[in-house]
C-alpha cells in the first residue's frame, strides 16, 4: 500500500478479522518494556488468536515493532483492518497510524473514548527527547472523526489511515458489540490488563 491510497471495502461482512492492540500498565517517568498485546476478532463476537510485542517506554519504536508483530503472525493473511487504543502507548510511544497502514498494507483505526486535548498533549511531549518528531506524528494523524456506535451514550472518537471514513465508522458500529469500542480492542485490554496484574504478584 503506497501512503494515501484507500482500502475500498465492497460490503463489510459480520465476520471481518479485527485486530485490536493495546497496552498493559507501567510506572510513568520510569524506563522499561511495556507489553502490546494483539487480539484477532471475527466481527465482534468470535475470539481468533492472541499476538504480542513489547515496546519501550517514552520511547519512538512503537510504529517498528507493532508493523514486525503483525507482519510476522500467522493471522496476518486473514487480516482486513486493525484497530488501535488511540495513538500514544506506554506513555508517549507514539505510533504513526500512516506509516504502520503503509508498512502492513492494511487500513488502521485509532479510537479513543474521549476527543483527544491536543493542546495538553503538545506541553507533555516538550518534556521528551525528540519532542518535534514526535509532534509531528501526532500532527500527521489527521483530523478526529466523531463516531456514534448505536449504544447508550455511545461516543467515541477516531483517528484513520488506509481506509475512508464512512468505512471505518461501519466496522466501528459493526464490531463494537458489548461496549463502545471494538470487542477486539476490549479483549486487547483486558488481556494486557491482566498479564501486568499477574507480573506484579510474583
Amino acid at each position: 500500500m503506497s501512503e494515501g491510497n484507500i482500502v475500498t471495502f465492497r460490503g463489510i461482512k459480520s465476520e471481518i478479522r479485527v485486530l485490536g492492540i493495546d497496552d498493559g500498565a507501567f510506572i510513568a517517568h520510569t524506563k522499561g518494556m511495556v507489553d502490546i498485546i494483539g487480539v484477532v476478532y471475527r466481527g465482534g463476537y468470535w475470539f481468533d488468536g492472541v499476538m504480542r510485542t513489547k515496546i519501550e517506554i517514552d520511547g519512538m519504536d512503537a510504529t517498528e515493532k507493532m508493523g514486525t508483530m503483525i507482519n510476522g503472525s500467522p493471522h496476518f493473511s486473514q487480516l482486513r483492518v486493525i484497530v488501535l487504543n488511540g495513538v500514544t502507548f506506554a506513555g508517549f510511544n507514539i505510533v504513526d497510524i500512516k506509516k504502520l497502514s503503509n508498512t502492513i498494507g492494511l487500513p488502521v483505526i485509532a479510537i479513543v473514548r474521549e476527543k483527544p486535548d491536543f493542546k495538553k498533549i503538545k506541553r507533555a511531549l516538550k518534556h521528551l527527547p525528540m519532542y518535534e518528531k514526535r509532534w509531528k506524528i501526532i500532527e500527521n494523524t489527521g483530523k478526529t472523526i466523531k463516531v456514534h456506535t448505536g449504544k447508550t451514550e455511545g461516543v467515541v472518537y477516531m483517528q484513520i489511515a488506509g481506509i475512508s471514513e464512512i468505512d471505518a465508522k461501519k466496522i466501528v458500529r459493526n464490531t463494537s458489540t458489548r461496549s463502545n469500542i471494538p470487542e477486539a480492542l476490549r479483549v486487547a485490554h483486558i488481556i494486557a490488563s491482566g498479564l501486568t496484574k499477574g507480573k506484579e504478584k510474583i
